[in-house]
């Protein structure tokens, strides 16, 4: 039977989770003056991954620094994101360390983003494992393969856009590493990359389907509007750049084996964990996934 496995986006779960409450400033101190609001949330999102996709393996990947090798390529790569809250800093390693003590692994590495982890593993794994990965990053639907879904946050806890490599073509008409192209073109006011000046999602979307890459799309430049050929020519190493930065790195040099994901729930240790940190209101989830096991 093959085995299935669960990618998380750590850094998606416990963002989201945060500013879903911090807009109220409902950030759950404990009695130690530390903020919990951003892993309680984290842990209802995790667990309910868990329950909804039941894998065998689960691993969550994480950003460890804010400076990765993209900054060395580009200096203002992300540089328009201020310092993270105060009340978020001691909740990364606290989600950390709630995802260790439920028995799920913890992967990140210095100079790559998550998704970089999240894209080396399910490429290293999908042929052992269908893998689902759990984000409210569209940018990782750009990995997506026959054995590997993307599984988008949407409203709500437990809610989720599935897409499969299948789904995802049909939806868009392009392949899904074609998504690099398209943010090369268009650029990303997120990451703060510029891709060409004056092309857009739409035409950006309408090159690409014709043309299926950026090299592709140069060696037909002659076949563009004079309007369209203007602006490639004149952001060309934007453009360039841009694709290295849109591409989500699927080598990166993890040391890590499927076995190392093998996921059962720590209920106790779990238990102690929120008991120790003051996180009330994920009990009922643990109960629940108990239950089910016993069924």
């Amino acid at each position: 039977m093959k085995k299935k496995l669960l990618l998380v986006d750590g850094m998606a779960l416990l963002f989201r989770s945060f500013f879903a409450t911090a807009v109220h400033r409902n950030f759950m101190m404990n009695d130690k003056g530390v903020p919990t609001n951003g892993v309680h949330g984290f842990l209802k999102h995790l667990l309910t991954a868990v329950t909804a996709f039941e894998p065998s393996h689960v691993v969550c990947c994480w950003d460890m620094g804010s400076k990765t090798y993209r900054n060395d390529l580009f200096k203002d790569y992300k540089a328009n994101r201020g310092e993270p809250p105060l009340e978020l800093i001691p909740q990364f390693d606290l989600a950390k360390e709630a995802a260790r003590e439920l028995g799920v692994l913890n992967i990140g590495l210095a100079g790559y983003e998550a998704d970089d982890c999240i894209g080396t593993l399910a490429a290293l794994f999908r042929h052992e494992a269908d893998v689902t990965i759990v984000t409210g990053d569209k940018d990782l639907l750009q990995v997506l393969e026959d054995s590997v879904q993307v599984a988008l946050m949407q409203k709500c806890i437990g809610n989720y856009k599935v897409y499969t490599k299948e789904s995802f073509i049909e939806e868009t008409g392009i392949e899904p590493q074609a998504l690099i192209d398209i943010k090369a073109l268009m650029g990303d006011s997120s990451d703060n990359y510029p891709g060409v000046k004056g092309i857009g999602e739409k035409t950006a979307y309408k090159l690409i389907r014709e043309y299926s890459t950026v090299d592709r799309l140069l060696e037909n430049i002659d076949r563009l509007t004079k309007g369209q050929q203007t602006k490639i020519n004149e952001s060309l190493e934007d453009l360039k750049l841009s694709r290295v930065l849109a591409e989500i790195k699927c080598d990166v040099p993890l040391s890590c084996s499927l076995e190392d994901a093998d996921f059962t729930l720590l209920h106790e240790r779990a238990r102690e964990m929120l008991k120790l940190h003051q996180i009330r209101g994920i009990e009922p989830l643990l109960m629940k996934m108990e239950k089910r096991e016993i069924g």
